[in-house]
């Protein structure tokens, strides 16, 4: 990589470390907020999934912003929003008592709270993404490292806020967290390097024009919506509402199963499974370069069907391996920590050569509107099973959606023969 490449490796790298901290850490507080605000998972899962879903809802315009007036300032703001939404998450409930909403914490104030946060990450991918591909010269280096960083923050958020939240009230954990965003904010914006490295003049974005009509975000939604993107765009919606439904309640669903009774060491009570939940995330790194070396080697219509039958197998596995024993449990959480973002790198490349580069911004937009926004009903889905049905029950709805995944990319791979 060149001095250009390396600077926005780092760029992004930061951006999306940060983007997964905050993103992943929510449902262990999930877990506490059950409690606290004495509400039921099906509950509780909508008023999240409302908050995930501006990540979604919020791309399209990200995106459109990034074609039209480049993408540094808008990666840098998103990181601050998200510091925001935290402190706001964990002021909620003094809120509630400041303005005497309720006798208890309500969960509008943090419903609020959640929505602000999901309108400050929804800037994050488009900008980044449409960054990478128009700025740097070795872009598949870059993504990967990207990806890598997106697993860093997946995994040290998660295990960081499982450490605080054993020794320290939610509240403060969910306020600390809040202060990172500032310093990390202020090392991005210091990077320099130009957006547009990537790609011809004739291409560029405008860095501050006059910004994009809407006939031409029309006219490059006809084109894109035209094309194998349709696919693509379903298949980005089914593994959006897996993945939500699965991370959203799955530390308590670990809690939940017996193999993961909690510890009490030097008097101070350990949970097992926001461990083990940390631990699965890391995998996830194991799963984004094996996806990568897949897309480069293999035919992505093709690599993408085996990630997504994968995916299938290891869900409909899960809770029965918890009656095989801690050993063969384990084994299975690690496979499904890297099956579940397999197919990540995989859909990005197809994202690559089925839109232009004049439209980047606009199909990644797209693309995260489907894996966040639509998404997003995941978290409802899951906590409507899990308090109808238990957890076989969360696996087994939750398993139908890779497997719509899988027949919408055989017909993405036919099409390609064609």
């Amino acid at each position: 990589m060149d001095a250009n490449d390396r600077s926005i490796a780092r760029f992004t790298m930061i951006g999306h470390a940060t983007f997964h901290a905050y993103e992943l850490t929510i449902p262990l507080f999930v877990v506490v907020w059950l409690d606290v605000f004495d509400v039921s998972p099906a509950v509780l899962g909508t008023v999240v999934a409302v908050g995930y879903a501006l990540i979604g809802v919020g791309a399209v315009p990200s995106g459109i912003l990034a074609d039209s007036y480049g993408s540094k300032t808008l990666v840098t703001a998103s990181i601050l929003g998200m510091g925001g939404g935290f402190l706001l998450v964990s002021a909620s409930p003094a809120i509630t008592e400041h303005l005497a909403i309720a006798d208890s914490p309500s969960i509008a104030v943090l419903a609020i709270a959640l929505i602000l946060w999901g309108a400050a990450a929804s800037v994050y991918h488009p900008a980044a993404l449409s960054l990478i591909t128009r700025g740097s010269e070795r872009q598949g280096t870059v993504l990967a490292y990207h990806g890598a960083a997106g697993n860093v923050g997946t995994a040290f958020g998660p295990f960081v806020a499982a450490i605080l939240l054993t020794f320290s009230d939610w509240q403060l954990v969910a306020a600390l967290f809040a202060l990172p965003a500032v310093v990390i904010a202020v090392l991005a914006f210091r990077l320099e390097f130009d957006e547009t490295a990537g790609v011809d003049e004739e291409v560029t974005t405008d860095g501050g024009g006059e910004g994009q009509p809407l006939r031409e975000v029309l006219a490059g939604t006809k084109t894109l919506f035209a094309s194998a993107f349709l696919v693509v765009f379903g298949i980005a919606m089914l593994a959006g509402i897996y993945y939500r439904g699965v991370f959203t309640f799955l530390p308590d669903v670990l809690a939940d199963l017996a193999v993961f009774d909690p510890v009490v060491i030097a008097g101070e009570s350990f949970d097992p499974s926001q461990y083990l939940y940390a631990g699965l995330l890391m995998l996830g790194a194991v799963g984004q370069i094996v996806g990568g070396k897949l897309s480069d080697r293999v035919n992505p219509q093709a690599a993408i069907i085996g990630a997504f039958a994968a995916l299938v197998a290891v869900s409909l596995l899960f809770v029965p391996a918890a009656e095989l024993g801690t050993g063969a449990f384990l084994l299975v959480c690690a496979v499904l920590g890297v099956c579940v973002y397999l197919y990540a790198p995989i859909l990005q490349a197809l994202v690559g050569v089925s839109a232009p580069a004049e439209v980047h911004g606009l199909s990644f937009g797209y693309v995260y509107l489907g894996t966040f926004g639509v998404g997003a009903a995941g978290a409802s889905i899951a906590g409507i099973a899990l308090t109808y049905g238990g957890p076989s029950l969360v696996f087994l709805v939750l398993a139908a959606f890779p497997a719509g995944a899988l027949a919408l990319a055989l017909i993405l791979l036919v099409r390609s023969r064609r």
